[in-house]
């Protein structure tokens, strides 16, 4: 087993039966220059989406018992779109780990937070198809239960704090464009402009408009703050 699998196996606080479903489940496409024989992660990938919006899912009923669905949405959200599992890929590790081409790794792969969110959840269905759902519940509370704990009934929405910010220091109301959709059907990315004036635009990317336009508005918050 290489250095980097028993790492990664360290980071999420759980040990393979099946050390080859870790293998793929870090194994990106392009690897193998795309050879179709070689393993990749994107069936664990689709699997693992699943699997952790269920235990987010579960989380947020529990956690919030009074919540009704739509304060609990926009708890789920954060905890399962791309910025969040990112930023959990980078907690546990997984960048240096992940198997890819020489091409995709000079075009900055490895920090590429479309790989590293997919990454995750490949990872997450991994641990399920391993050791069961209790097993991927304990990977969860390992790599979101910090953010599970500083969630509250009303999360901070980027978008509103925006518009507010920009009204009061009169640069006008953000202008959200939609720039580009790609990626597969199960798991689409959108790439959305803010424009302020005054600014720069900012870009942000999400896997719905909505969360495209958060990761937007949070870019624009950050360029007002040190503007200011």
């Amino acid at each position: 087993m290489s250095r980097l699998l028993q790492s990664v196996q360290d980071n999420i606080g759980y040990h393979f039966k099946d050390i080859d479903l870790l293998q793929r489940a870090l194994t990106h496409a392009s690897f193998g220059d795309g050879n179709r024989l070689v393993g990749n992660y994107e069936r664990l990938e689709f699997l693992g989406d699943r699997v952790l919006g269920l235990i987010a899912a579960e989380t947020m009923f529990s956690k919030f018992k009074n919540a009704n669905e739509g304060k609990l949405a926009p708890l789920y959200n954060a905890l399962v779109d791309r910025n969040a599992c990112e930023h959990v890929a980078r907690q546990f590790g997984l960048g240096d780990a992940i198997r890819m081409s020489p091409s995709e790794e000079n075009a900055g792969g490895r920090n590429k937070a479309s790989i590293l969110a997919d990454a995750t959840e490949s990872v997450i269905a991994a641990v399920y198809l391993d050791g069961g759902l209790e097993a991927a519940r304990r990977v969860f509370d390992r790599g979101w239960g910090d953010a599970v704990s500083q969630l509250t009934e009303k999360p901070r929405n980027p978008k509103s704090d925006l518009q507010e910010l920009a009204a009061k220091k009169g640069y006008g109301q953000p202008r959200y464009d939609l720039l580009e959709q790609a990626g597969p059907d199960h798991r689409p990315i959108f790439v959305v402009r803010v424009e302020l004036d005054g600014f720069d635009p900012c870009e942000g990317q999400g896997g719905s408009k909505q969360e495209a336009q958060r990761e937007a508005a949070t870019a624009m918050l950050q360029r007002i703050k040190s503007h200011d």
